[in-house]
Parts: structure tokens; C-alpha cells; sequence
């Protein structure tokens, strides 16, 4: 959430491969490519402007309820998705089983 209690707006930009967030003008968003049933989460960039507001979190959020509704599996390459589902380990069910064993093992 924003710092000001506004709830962050994630939009999905299925033609560019990511979710955006646009917060006082400023965008952040969570790139991703699709592998056949498979949704791998490459890259979060929240610019420093905005940081510290949960605007990651947010997108991180919305990515993986993306996966959930589209019965994608999860492939954590972008080490923020990845502290994410480590903080959040109702999410961990997504994550591909090799990587949950190899990757997220503590959780398990």
C-alpha cells in the first residue's frame, strides 16, 4: 500500500509482458514471459522516487494472482518475487515443485 493509504493500482500490460503500477507519475512494474504453462517473473524496477510505499509488494501481489486465475505455474527469476513469496508462504503453491524443493526448502 501507498504510504498515504491509497491503495496502489496495478494495471496488466499483456502486450509489453508486465504489470505497471503508476504512482505520482512515476512508473514501477514487474516484468514477466510466458513458457508454456508457465508465467516466469524476471524483473521488478520501482524507481527510487517511489520506493518504500509497497508498490512492489503490489505488483508482486497482482502477478502471481495473475498465475492463480490462469492456472499458470510460477517461475521466480526476479529475486524481489522470489522474497515475496518467501514472506507470503501462502504463494508458495504456485512456484513450479522443482523450484519450491530447491529454492524455497526452509518453507516447505
Amino acid at each position: 500500500m501507498a504510504s498515504d493509504n491509497t491503495e496502489v493500482k496495478v494495471l496488466s500490460n499483456t502486450e509489453a509482458h508486465r504489470f505497471e503500477a503508476k504512482v505520482s507519475g512515476i512508473q514501477a512494474f514487474l516484468q514477466y514471459s510466458l513458457s508454456g504453462n508457465s508465467i516466469v517473473f524476471t524483473h521488478t524496477e520501482v524507481p527510487t522516487e517511489i520506493e518504500g510505499r509497497g508498490i512492489g509488494s503490489s505488483l508482486a501481489k497482482a502477478g502471481l494472482d495473475y498465475a492463480r486465475r490462469h492456472g499458470l505455474t510460477v517461475v521466480p527469476r526476479c529475486p524481489f518475487v522470489e522474497g515475496y513469496i518467501r514472506k507470503h508462504p501462502e504463494e508458495l503453491e504456485l512456484v513450479d515443485p522443482a523450484l519450491r524443493d530447491e529454492v524455497f526448502s526452509d518453507l516447505s
